[in-house]
């Protein structure tokens, strides 16, 4: 997979993501900030590194494996693993202003 494809799939990825929300929040979970970093390899792997709003997060069993099913539906992708991380912790810092206007913080 050449350089071009790999940006475009990791566009497409981005917007699936776009699509997952938080279940407590009314915001998607890429504009909260959860996801801290997509990698796509030439193989079309996807590796996502993410975290939960808490570590007691409601939705920290379910909200992986809804990333994890709904990135491995695009076509293009081979393969997809969804890590989870609490480094750094997620604060509201963290969400982009369209979120932040979304959740009246602004």
């Amino acid at each position: 997979m050449d350089e071009t494809r790999m940006q475009q799939l990791g566009e497409e990825v981005v917007e699936v993501l776009r699509g997952i929300y938080d279940p407590e929040i009314p915001v998607n979970i890429y504009e909260l900030g959860l996801v801290y970093d997509i990698k796509v390899s030439d193989e079309a792997d996807v590796h996502v590194l993410m975290t939960l709003t808490s570590p007691n997060c409601p939705v920290a069993e379910t909200l992986p494996r809804e990333v994890e099913g709904k990135v491995r539906s695009l076509d293009a992708v081979k393969d997809v693993e969804v890590e989870i991380t609490f480094d750094p912790p997620w604060t509201k810092d963290m969400m982009s202003e369209e979120a932040q206007l979304e959740l009246g913080l602004l």
